[in-house]
């Protein structure tokens, strides 16, 4: 079954490898729902014959990225090193990182960093204090752009075109009470992040979520990434976090972009 946040399959061309595009479909197939599958599963998940999905998983096990105990297959953690060659290849990862904890302590709120793909947000970077949400978060974890701070100072960045197109691909169905999902209404929104140079998304994730979101930008001046803070609209309202923790996110967005040009990212 499709993920309602699973990336779009883009349409196939002229140099389009299709055996690769099915090993891809049965990596994704494993989820933290699906962690350990028969070959009917895998096939079905992946929607391949279960001929074609029996030879993918055998590749993948001869490189060492499946394992199986006869009946079930499960990935190894060699998988890993897929996702790694990305995080290391980004400049921002090093330069980052020291800037986000030394925000996180200041603020005592938990920061994320966050990169745009397609109409999702992709989390790189993560530096909790203390559990504010119900949805677990991680390195490589995916959320909608259209209802998070990151995803809004991402897609800020975009022409409106590109913005509608990428919102037309995906769901954006309602996920709390206070979530704007009128395409129109989410593109204004956009439209006024990019004026302001940051973006604050109350409730509309998650019920009690507040976040306020910052663009890190690379050398030629586009965004590169963004970054947040998390809090519970409980304890920090709408106006506390722009008046108490936007100023230090800004600030920590400043000395990251400013690094990522020194570097040349």
């Amino acid at each position: 079954m499709k993920s309602p946040t699973e990336p779009t399959t883009p349409r196939p061309g002229d140099n389009y490898v299709q055996s690769f595009a099915r090993g891809l479909q049965v990596l994704r197939s494993f989820s933290a729902q699906a962690p350990r599958q028969t070959l009917s599963e895998v096939a079905e998940r992946a929607g391949i014959t279960r001929a074609g999905a029996r030879r993918i998983l055998l590749t993948m096990q001869t490189l060492g990225y499946v394992q199986s105990d006869g009946k079930l297959f499960r990935l190894t953690p060699r998988v890993l090193d897929l996702g790694f060659a990305y995080l290391s290849s980004m400049p921002i990862w090093d330069l980052a990182e020291p800037e986000v904890e030394a925000l996180v302590n200041r603020v005592k709120e938990s920061s994320s960093v966050a990169v745009l793909d397609g109409a999702e947000i992709v989390y790189v970077m993560r530096v909790p204090t203390h559990k504010i949400m119900k949805i677990s978060l991680g390195i490589g974890s995916r959320l909608p752009a259209f209802c998070t701070s990151l995803g809004r100072v991402l897609m800020s960045d975009l022409e409106d075109s590109e913005i509608v197109q990428r919102l037309e691909s995906a769901p954006h169905a309602a996920l709390t009470r206070h979530t704007v999902t009128d395409i129109p209404k989410i593109l204004a929104r956009i439209q006024q992040v990019r004026k302001q140079g940051w973006c604050l998304a109350n409730q509309e994730l998650e019920e009690g979520l507040i976040s306020v979101a910052a663009p890190l930008r690379s050398a030629d001046g586009r965004i590169t990434a963004a970054i947040n803070v998390s809090g519970q609209a409980n304890r920090t309202n709408a106006q506390e976090i722009q008046e108490k923790i936007l100023p230090p996110l800004l600030e920590t967005a400043q000395t990251i972009s400013r690094l990522l040009r020194r570097k040349g990212g």
